[in-house]
């Protein structure tokens, strides 16, 4: 699995003019199913995610993961992560898991993630979304597993 995450102030996502997922200090994730993905991938990139030391201690330091710092995560699910960019100028997305595996696998993940103490809000598998957010650092990290 592939996953951006982008460290915030507050992050929302609205589908058809509704917000459906908002969220204060925390991660802005965008996690993408890949062929090969599974459960067990899925478990491990959520335990990697809410043990990074990416939030401000009081001394101002980045030592808190996420759960210690009492922040939440708003995950998306973004197949153009799997973008393939080496031959012309149209990306193509062969390297995203097929839609049916990949929203089984983004619920594991967010519920995954949940189950780490984070509160989650998510997205809408599929749809066309906005998503807004105000970075904070800004820190921005790429994971793959």
């Amino acid at each position: 699995m592939r996953a951006l995450l982008q460290r915030v102030t507050e992050a929302s996502v609205t589908v058809e003019g509704q917000v459906v997922g908002r969220i204060g200090p925390g991660l802005m994730i965008l996690v993408c199913a890949m062929p090969g993905d599974d459960a067990a991938r899925a478990a491990a990139l959520t335990e990697k995610i809410a043990k990074l030391r990416i939030f401000r201690d009081d001394a101002g330091k980045m030592n808190l993961a996420l759960p210690q710092a009492g922040n939440a995560a708003l995950v998306v699910s973004q197949f153009t992560l799997a973008a393939d960019t080496s031959r012309g100028n149209r990306p193509g997305f062969s390297g995203a898991a097929d839609p049916e595996k990949g929203q089984a696998l983004y619920t594991r993940f967010a519920d995954s993630l949940a189950g780490q103490g984070v509160t989650v809000e998510r997205g809408v598998f599929g749809a066309e979304m906005q998503v807004a957010l105000v970075n904070d650092g800004p820190v921005t990290i790429w994971l793959e597993n």
